[in-house]
């Protein structure tokens, strides 16, 4: 069988699905509220849990789950403490822009560095042992969204991934918040580094309300952006010769001195740097900033907004200072959790899933990068500030990339990547996570299919579009 007999096996099951009762999951992709009609594919809590958590199983965490118990997995996640996979830690190791300071970094390309960006974030998805806190790096970054193509991007990502989103991703929001209010790689994204008195530039603090923390609806107007950027001025990445180039700087000379008024709030003239950590904190302790979050990350785990969990999630926000962990626990330890309709995975999500489902062995190198961006997701390069969408109906168009990747990994044909398909189990137990059964489709389709076939149609299948 070649990649064109697979990639019509993929439609046929496409099409079949629909056929069989799967029509009604098509007609109601894009919807924002549950739909008890949806068919879920997920046959266990653990299958569930595996994949709501984190990016899906590998061979024998199943049963690793089952035996420990739901509840106290979910608690081994939230404390995010699992020692990571020495593979792992040695395959980080290797790229340059882990090693390296963003200014040391300067004499490297960029597009090398864009893709050991992109690396990094794929090895940790497929390999991380605390999957939670993976699944909340891509949430985070994808919410303090940086385009990696402009400015110093390419050099500043590393350390701004790092030092904003996986330190805090479990931790604090406001302390994300102010970590990313300080990170170069942010500042000249939305150029606050151009900022000054007298020419006050709006994009850094339109964003900081709109997409970091009140939210579009949030409660603010045009007149506190204004106030806003005035705080804001000055607030730049150093350049100097022989100082701490790339890292932040506040410039006093650049700075407005006047009074400000931000959300009914009077900021004193004369406050230098304290204006904009004033501002921070009138954003971080907002009401609307506690059920903004708490809607997106309700969305994220339940995927649909639930005005009950919403209300609850942003209760918890505001009396414990924002504590991420805090307001997940609930979340993840509920009934609503495995009982929720199916969300559909983005491309990151069906490439690591992919991997760790056929159990592969993987540098997550330019092949596999490639198949990502072939599927629309090149990380770390979506140009706005709003981050890459999570509605289904912005990744249709990536079916066929999702079936070429398919093929390529079943047949081991990524370089870098290799998959033992003879030390797995059925490709319907391996994939879905469920005892195969003669009844459905794919068992069907995949009848006497050599295991590479046989594999290669289970990811392309639409079953294993959603989590």
């Amino acid at each position: 069988m070649n990649r064109r007999d697979v990639l019509k096996l993929g439609a046929a099951a496409t099409v079949g699905a629909a056929l069989s009762g799967c029509n009604r999951l098509i007609a109601s992709v894009g919807r924002t509220k549950p739909n008890p009609a949806l068919p879920s594919g997920d046959t266990s809590p653990e299958v569930r849990i595996l994949n709501r958590l984190g990016f899906g199983a590998r061979p024998g965490d199943i049963a690793r789950v089952a035996g420990m118990g739901v509840a106290a997995y979910v608690e081994a996640q939230l404390s995010a403490t699992e020692p990571e996979d020495v593979r792992l830690q040695l395959l980080l190791s290797r790229l340059d822009i882990l090693r390296m300071d963003g200014e040391e970094l300067q004499d490297l390309p960029r597009p090398e560095m864009v893709r050991q960006l992109q690396q990094a974030a794929l090895l940790r998805a497929v390999y991380g042992k605390n999957q939670l806190q993976e699944r909340l790096a891509d949430f985070w970054i994808n919410h303090f969204n940086v385009y990696a193509l402009k400015s110093e991007g390419p050099y500043r990502l590393a350390t701004d991934t790092g030092d904003v989103v996986r330190k805090n991703a479990l931790g604090k929001f406001p302390d994300m918040v102010r970590a990313s209010a300080h990170s170069p790689a942010m500042l000249g994204y939305l150029d606050n580094t151009v900022n000054k008195s007298g020419v006050a530039n709006e994009n850094y603090a339109r964003e900081l309300m709109e997409l970091h923390t009140l939210g579009v609806h949030g409660g603010y107007t045009q007149q506190d952006v204004m106030e806003v950027a005035r705080c804001f001025t000055g607030w730049t990445v150093e350049t100097g010769f022989l100082k701490p180039r790339g890292k932040f700087r506040f410039d006093p000379d650049a700075h407005d001195q006047g009074a400000k008024k931000v959300l009914g709030h009077t900021i004193p003239a004369s406050g230098g740097q304290q204006d904009g950590d004033r501002v921070l904190t009138i954003l971080v302790e907002h009401p609307s900033t506690a059920r903004f979050i708490s809607t997106k990350l309700c969305h994220e785990f339940l995927g649909h907004e639930d005005p009950g969990w919403i209300d609850r999630m942003s209760q918890t926000y505001l009396a414990t200072g924002g504590d991420i962990r805090e307001m997940l626990r609930p979340l993840l330890q509920s009934e609503d959790l495995l009982k929720a309709p199916p969300i559909s995975k983005r491309p990151l999500d069906f490439v690591a899933s992919s991997l760790r489902a056929l159990d592969a062995e993987t540098d997550c190198g330019k092949p596999v990068v490639e198949h990502l961006a072939n599927m629309g997701q090149g990380l770390y390069l979506w140009p706005m500030p709003d981050g890459y969408p999570t509605k289904p109906t912005a990744w249709s168009g990536s079916m066929l990339g999702r079936w070429n990747f398919a093929y390529d990994l079943s047949s081991s044909r990524l370089p870098g990547t290799q998959v033992d398909l003879k030390t797995l189990g059925h490709p319907v137990e391996m994939v879905y996570g469920r005892r195969p059964s003669r009844h459905d489709l794919v068992s069907h389709l995949i009848a006497n299919r050599d295991q590479a076939e046989a594999f290669a149609l289970c990811l392309a299948s639409p079953e294993f579009q959603w989590r």
